[in-house]
């Protein structure tokens, strides 16, 4: 028997939710077939089997939100099972969700007393139901449940809310403003520092009267959240922002790009250059490339560079391992080819973790300049604007060159800004005394 756990799918990630079984109990699976999809703040993904043969036992329901190395489920790896037992319901309380108080007294209120409590929701209630009931003030004794034996299930919630039948009195309470602590910077500080709340709102319209739509947040967009209120919290953000003459680099991708695209299959893009200087300004200032534990500076000797991609219901920021190692070729390979599996949902847990650095390349949507929020429990992140051709004054002539800006968002408590401006200026540097050929 193989137990199937639930994978860390990132330094700072604890738990994962897990949104859907792929098999059913009793069914046959092969090693490496897509098992069960999970969903952090790092990635929404397929787990694969780790081992062929039967599902025996399915131990934690859709839905439902656990700690890594959870046991999930177990395979039987002789092929075949008897009976196919049924999925373990997710724990039904937690401390901070108090029981139904029974009456004790069997005599009838007095008209003037207050109504009864409402009857207990049927079946016990996954982690993540409560939270999005909680987080929508919605009475769940008023969800109708459509799971096994009448449990109410994700979908039932946001049914529910669909409909705007949500307790409208709920949302006139105005919440009580909590301080966000900062913690000392961990690796696990991403993830332990608390979001303060949202300003209060006005109630909403009633049904059938909203010109709104009511949507929970989905797990990844939740713990994204989470994570970058984290960061701000823990690290003390600056960013600078260096001009960057393209120009050699843009010529030689445009003598290249055709070739390219016959040979490898795929476009020339600007970022495997920009990520190639990036490695060489690791290699010259390794602070860039350290990370903070306490009272402690973790240097990392290899340079594994994070390459943030969008996805259409959040971000993800895989990692290309020893980055420093591979020439534009094997970094436009990498890219391309993480960022296809990345929007496929086809990563590997290792794929998203180890990262010591990362890039965000917004110019691939137009923008401009951005200042990026650095990814915990890093100390930087490059951000990279749009290449435009630009009229500049070069030995007191105008000329026409592609220009771009680089921000540098830095962690301030480590990292100081002569330190930020030398490690841009040599990515600089490299970019615009671009030599190396492609091809």
């Amino acid at each position: 028997m193989t137990d199937v756990l639930m994978p860390q799918m990132g330094e700072s990630i604890v738990e994962g939710t897990l949104t859907k079984w792929l098999k059913k109990p009793g069914d046959r699976v092969e090693r490496d077939e897509p098992l069960f999809e999970i969903s952090t703040d790092k990635v929404d993904t397929e787990i694969p089997s780790p081992a062929a043969g039967a599902l025996a036992e399915v131990l934690v329901q859709e839905g439902a939100t656990v700690g890594i190395n959870t046991v999930v489920a177990r395979i039987s790896e002789g092929g075949s099972v008897s009976a196919a037992p049924a999925a373990v319901e997710a724990p039904a309380a937690t401390a901070a969700d108090p029981p139904v108080s029974a009456p004790t007294s069997t005599s009838p209120p007095a008209p003037a007393a207050t109504p009864p409590a409402a009857e207990e929701p049927v079946g016990p209630l996954s982690p993540l139901v409560r939270k999005v009931a909680r987080e929508n003030n919605v009475d769940l004794a008023r969800v109708k449940g459509t799971g096994a034996g009448g449990r109410i299930t994700k979908q039932d919630v946001e049914g529910f809310l669909a409909q705007g039948s949500s307790a409208p009195a709920a949302r006139d309470a105005v919440p009580v403003a909590v301080p966000v602590a900062v913690p000392v910077a961990t690796p696990a500080a991403a993830v332990s520092a608390p979001v303060p709340p949202a300003p209060a709102m006005a109630p909403l319209p009633a049904a059938g009267q909203a010109k709104i739509r009511v949507e929970p947040l989905s797990t990844m967009r939740a713990k994204i959240a989470e994570h970058m209120v984290a960061s701000q919290a823990i690290s003390a953000h600056v960013t600078t922002i260096h001009k960057v003459d393209i120009t050699k680099v843009a010529r030689m991708r445009e003598r290249n790009k055709a070739d390219f695209q016959s040979r490898y299959g795929m476009s020339l893009t600007y970022l495997p250059f920009v990520t190639r200087a990036t490695a060489e300004a690791l290699r010259a200032f390794p602070l860039l490339n350290a990370s903070i534990d306490g009272s402690s500076i973790i240097y990392h000797n290899e340079i594994n560079i994070g390459i943030a991609v969008a996805l259409e219901n959040g971000l993800i920021v895989p990692v290309i391992k020893n980055a420093d190692e591979k020439n534009v070729v094997g970094l436009q390979r990498s890219i391309v080819d993480l960022s296809a599996r990345a929007r496929s949902r086809q990563l590997k847990p290792d794929e998203v973790q180890g990262g010591t650095f990362s890039i965000t390349n917004f110019g691939g949507f137009g923008s401009v300049i951005a200042t990026p929020v650095i990814n915990q429990p890093q100390v930087a992140i490059l951000g990279v604007g749009v290449v435009e051709k630009m009229p500049v004054v070069i030995d007191d002539a105008i000329a026409i060159r592609s220009i771009c800006y680089l921000s540098l968002s830095f962690d301030h408590r480590l990292i100081d800004g002569a330190l930020a401006d030398q490690f841009t200026a040599k990515v600089k540097a490299v970019l615009e005394g671009w030599s190396e050929q492609v091809l």
